[in-house]
Order: structure tokens, then C-alpha cells, then sequence
């Protein structure tokens, strides 16, 4: 929880007192946020043999939350977000036990099928259409910046 609130108020912002002026706290790096994200993989397994799984899904997932970091988004939006991509990734490892075919997809291939323009993955069990809809607005960013990634290369 320490990490955390660390990871989270590395966006905030601080006044200097001498000048007046804001300016931003040090973005965090992706070592930073790497102990908290070292959890997921172990969260979201089923069976053993999904940890290796859940960790490539965590590293593919990685340069989105570092990029929503160096934003400087307010601790609770970027809390938010990070908790919907924790989400997601509990719902793709159930949807490849529901459907052989996404189990055998590159994860790449895999969040190019699951998240699109207009949102993600609706998830089960069911959550609170408040709460779809905020799911929902993290996949879009996801999306966005997967195009942007996938443009680059």
C-alpha cells in the first residue's frame, strides 16, 4: 500500500515556495512499479501454468501504465486506471479458459481482439454499468495508445 501511494503521488504536483511556480513531481519508472505489478500474474492464475502467461500480459502491459504515470494524472485517476488494467487482465486469462481459440493467440493479437475503440471486454462477473463504463474509458486510453505504438513501429 506504501508503493502504492508512492507510485500514485508521483504525479501529483508541488508548489515551490520561492517561486511561486508548479511544477511535477519525478515520474516514477517502470522498476518502480514493477513490485506492485509482480502480484498480477499470481492474482490472476487459475491453474500454475497461467503465471508465465500473466507475466508476458504484465510486460506487454507495462509501457501503458508507465505512460499514464508520466502524465501526471491525479493519484486517484491514475489508481483507477491501474486497477482497471489489473482487471483486464484477470478477464483475459478467464476468457481464454472460455474460448480454446484466444489461448492460443499472441498477447499482442489477444488485446487487439479484446480491446477496441469503443471499450473493453465486458466483465464477468457482471460489475455495475458505472462501473463497466469506467473500465471502459481505461480501455479506450489502451487503445489509443496501442495505435500509437503500433504506428510507430
Amino acid at each position: 500500500q506504501a508503493l502504492s501511494r508512492r507510485v500514485s503521488s508521483m504525479g501529483s504536483k508541488r508548489r515551490r515556495k520561492d517561486e511561486g511556480t508548479i511544477i511535477a513531481a519525478t515520474p516514477a519508472t517502470i522498476d518502480e512499479l514493477r513490485p506492485y505489478l509482480s502480484r498480477w500474474p499470481e492474482l490472476w492464475a487459475v491453474e500454475d501454468s497461467d503465471v508465465e502467461f500473466g507475466r508476458c500480459l504484465t510486460e506487454s502491459l507495462e509501457p501503458f501504465l508507465l505512460d499514464l504515470v508520466q502524465q501526471g494524472l491525479a493519484d486517484k485517476t491514475f489508481a483507477r486506471h491501474r486497477d482497471h488494467i489489473e482487471m483486464l487482465g484477470g478477464e483475459i486469462i478467464r476468457r481464454r479458459y472460455d474460448d480454446p481459440d484466444l489461448a492460443k493467440q499472441p498477447i499482442d493479437e489477444l488485446l487487439s481482439n479484446l480491446i477496441e475503440e469503443e471499450g473493453g471486454p465486458l466483465i464477468w462477473p457482471q460489475i455495475t454499468e458505472t462501473a463497466q463504463r469506467a473500465f471502459d474509458a481505461t480501455c479506450r486510453k489502451l487503445y489509443r495508445f496501442l495505435q500509437q505504438q503500433e504506428r510507430r513501429k
